[in-house]
């Protein structure tokens, strides 16, 4: 049992060391990425604009239709022995 594990110790360390290694890459060098800076001052304001032309007039709407007829009233009651007082106009004075 001594043996084996020696055996299997150096078997397994001929094996990792047969294997082909891959040659050393040296990674890329980083790439810069520009950062934005602050902001600038305000732009000054713009030139007011000009003021438009005034637009056509409209055509005139056709005429409505004519509305309903209303309710008739009740007859009125029949005169009697009403009279009716005009007081004379006031002097101009």
């Amino acid at each position: 049992m001594r043996h084996s594990i020696a055996v299997a110790a150096v078997v397994s360390a001929l094996a990792l060391c047969a294997c082909e290694r891959q040659p050393a890459v040296a990674p890329p060098p980083p790439v810069a990425v520009p950062v934005p800076g602050p902001a600038g001052p305000q732009g000054a304001a713009g030139a007011p604009a000009e003021k438009g032309e005034t637009g056509a007039t409209g055509a005139t709407g056709s005429p409505g239709t004519t509305g309903a007829e209303g309710a008739k009233g009740e007859k009125g009651k029949q005169g009697g022995d009403t009279i009716v007082i005009v007081p004379p106009p006031a002097p101009q004075r």
